[in-house]
């Protein structure tokens, strides 16, 4: 029998990844009780990262594209719907009808080895938004398709000899648009909320970890956290630190179609600013994703998922989806 103690090297990564781990949860665990979500930011939050194969523990490019489709037409406040049939208009407060979300997402990723990667994402947002502003009888109306804020995260997953842990420190840049104005309406020219923008012009730090894993011969699993951080202010508007928790289980029965599900909350504070929304911005979400996997060539995968929430707690009077659906292309040379 081999002896192992606390200095051999093994035993040393195990313990550092422990304490990655250990670390992490405090800011867990202070985000997510009292944590919201901005009603421009609820809808699909499915992790691309692994729905397709995996985190890269291998070197080279690999390339993502992915489609997400949700309306935003479910009246909420608290945990619960409201029926529209107790708002009238004109009102005291602005009254959102619905946001029809078309997303498209580009990432590239890049491994110059099995320890270090760093990937780009690019998102694209086609979005139609109605509401009745405050005093207003007739909707207003407002619609683009602009880039959105880019982000560039950077990972080290050397804590393991099997590279199943990792951490990932990146920015979401102030790329996207936050100028655009109502097209119709009674608030034709008038600014579109910040928090429906293509981007909130602020600069945020991300921060995370992940693990992936076996649970027997045909099964694994993936967890993941990402803490957001707005490091100021734009334009007196600030959004919300947000939280994002992925889980996730997958079968592999077959190298060909693997079906999995995940496990998404999405949770973010209050906008703060002249410009925000206070009192109707923030919630934390939760959504179950069943979803399937195809391998179409060796380096070509395709996925969908379809998303339904299973908890929402929003704050004042806000819209939310029924269902979310993506579908997405995975190229791995």
């Amino acid at each position: 029998m081999v002896m192992t103690t606390d200095r051999h090297p093994r035993n040393l990564t195990r313990g550092l990844r422990r304490r990655l781990i250990l670390a992490m949860l405090p800011l867990v665990s202070v985000w997510l009780p009292g944590a919201v979500d901005a009603c421009s930011s609820c809808g699909c939050t499915l992790s691309s990262d692994w729905a397709a194969q995996g985190f890269a523990a291998g070197s080279g490019f690999r390339l993502d594209l992915r489609f997400d489709s949700f309306d935003q037409d479910q009246m909420r406040s608290g945990t619960g719907s409201v029926d529209r049939g107790t708002l009238t208009v004109p009102s005291e407060r602005e009254i959102q009808r619905t946001t029809i979300n078309r997303n498209y997402a580009m990432t590239l990723d890049y491994s110059p080895s099995p320890e270090w990667g760093v990937s780009l994402h690019v998102p694209f947002y086609d979005r139609t938004h109605t509401t009745f502003a405050e005093g207003d009888t007739l909707i207003s109306t407002s619609d683009f398709r602009r880039m959105g804020d880019i982000r560039v995260v950077g990972r080290y997953q050397g804590l393991s000899p099997d590279h199943s842990t990792g951490v990932e420190v990146g920015l979401k840049l102030a790329t996207g648009a936050f100028h655009e104005d109502f097209a119709r309406g009674p608030q034709a020219g008038e600014p579109l909320d910040r928090g429906l923008q293509p981007g909130t012009g602020t600069t945020d730090l991300l921060i995370g970890m992940y693990h992936f894993g076996g649970l027997g011969p045909r099964w694994n699993y993936f967890a993941q956290a990402l803490i957001q951080q707005p490091l100021g202010s734009r334009e007196d508007f600030k959004p919300g630190t947000g939280l994002n928790l992925n889980l996730g289980v997958r079968y592999l029965a077959t190298a060909t179609v693997v079906p999995q599900i995940q496990l998404n909350v999405r949770a973010e504070k209050r906008e703060s600013g002249a410009n925000a929304d206070v009192e109707n911005s923030g919630a934390t979400l939760v959504y179950l994703g069943p979803g399937l996997t195809v391998g179409v060539t060796r380096g070509v995968q395709v996925y969908g998922f379809v998303q339904v929430p299973v908890y929402q707690n929003v704050n004042g009077l806000q819209i939310e989806p029924r269902y979310s659906a993506s579908v997405g292309l995975h190229f791995q040379p």
